[in-house]
């Protein structure tokens, strides 16, 4: 029984809009041709989010086609297919004997496709980038001289991140969707707050929050599960670190960060809670870092730029006697780290309508005491949106 595709996440009409933005840049950089094997920027360009990138994959995109050519194993076509707006001659998928060959792999497929459609005579863009928010690969610098010793004729145009700058300015299309993730975030929050008691497991607790961004909110399911971070003291001045076999106790602190997945879009959230009465530094760090957040969203308006919004953050810091060494905060959308601007003083990047950012707070004090206060915000015309919305406060439990 053949079993018809789902429908798309978004219209085809958006699909075609990120294209075209696409092959404007590939204009502008004079080239004819593209591979781009970012798994966040298949996603971007075709819908697909199959977990797949462990090998090689990627698009081919012609200025003279309305649709790319999604190159990939064969195993994995179907969902290639099925996931994407790309028609099924689109989807091609290379044979199983290219997968732990020692001499080809396939990008050798890739490169025998442009040769024999002919698209090795002018400028091809390339992604070079090795390493992406959530482990998977991209093309590798081996695989840009294997292009080069096999397509002689084509002049290689290095296209590394171009499309994620690209991805900054978000849809309203996309928007709906990370508000979607957002009510995800906040309900775990919510979920946190209920099960952060003295002698739970802190597996248990985790599993409990897991359960709410997969279940998801308002009848929106979670559809991927971003890595969770449960940090417990005496572990507190660490920032990346997974929950444990330990037992809360009572006095003790968490430091959570999550953040809720629809169609690979992130929204992520963190917050502080304390088994008890929280400390008085813990007190003045949060009233300190709820200042902050205030004059960043307050900063963050079309025209300003990333290093106006870290100025805002940490002036007000000091203004509260304490400081933040690290960057406020980074763009957050499809598989949660876009790999651009960044919130930290400096960056020129220049604020416009629907970007959207990780306003992140968090704050490592010394060894053995770290806050977290974030949330996803958007760019509005007249200053900043919080995406998510769960209380900024000291949840005491």
């Amino acid at each position: 029984m053949n079993i018809e595709k789902a429908p798309l996440v978004f219209p085809r009409a958006e699909y075609a809009r990120r294209l075209e933005l696409v092959k404007s840049e590939m204009r502008r950089r004079d080239i004819e041709t593209l591979f781009v094997c970012s798994s966040a920027n298949i996603i971007y360009l075709t819908g697909y989010t199959g977990r797949s990138s462990y090998v090689p994959q990627g698009l081919v995109i012609s200025l003279n086609e309305d649709q790319p050519t999604f190159i990939m194993r064969s195993q994995d076509a179907v969902a290639g297919y099925h996931q994407t707006f790309l028609d099924k001659d689109r989807v091609i998928g290379y044979p199983e004997s290219l997968i732990g060959h020692g001499d080809k792999d396939g990008y050798d497929a890739v490169i025998e496709f442009i040769a024999e459609r002919g698209l090795d005579k002018n400028g091809i863009g390339l992604e070079t980038l090795t390493l992406s928010m959530q482990g998977r690969t991209y093309a590798a610098m081996p695989t840009v001289a294997k292009f080069k010793s096999r397509l002689p004729n084509a002049r290689l145009v290095d296209f590394s991140k171009a499309i994620d700058w690209l991805r900054l300015v978000k849809s309203d299309a996309e928007i709906a969707i990370m508000r979607e993730a957002a009510a995800i975030s906040d309900a775990a929050i919510a979920r946190a707050a209920e099960v952060i008691k003295p002698g739970v497991r802190e597996a248990d607790a985790v599993a409990e929050i897991v359960g709410t961004l997969i279940r998801g909110a308002n009848g929106k399911a979670g559809t991927f599960l971003a890595p969770v971070y449960f940090v417990s003291s005496p572990r507190t001045g660490t920032s990346h670190i997974p929950w444990s076999d330990d037992s809360l106790r009572a006095g003790s602190q968490v430091n959570l960060e999550c953040g809720g997945m629809r169609h690979a879009y992130a929204a992520a959230i963190m917050r502080t809670f304390s088994i008890g009465k929280p400390s008085d530094g813990l007190r003045q760090m949060h009233e300190a870092e709820i200042a902050g957040h205030a004059a960043a969203l307050k900063a963050a308006r079309p025209g300003a730029t990333c290093g106006d919004v870290a100025a805002a953050f940490r002036n007000e810091m000091k203004r509260h006697g304490l400081d933040k060494d690290s960057r406020c905060g980074y763009p957050i959308g499809i598989e949660w780290l876009e790999p651009t601007a960044s919130l930290k003083v400096g960056d020129e990047t220049e604020l416009k309508e629907n970007m959207t950012f990780h306003l992140m707070l968090g704050n490592w004090v010394d060894d053995h005491f770290g806050y977290v206060l974030s949330d996803t915000i958007r760019v509005t015309d007249n200053g900043a949106e919080t995406l998510t919305s769960a209380p900024r406060i000291i949840y005491e439990v």
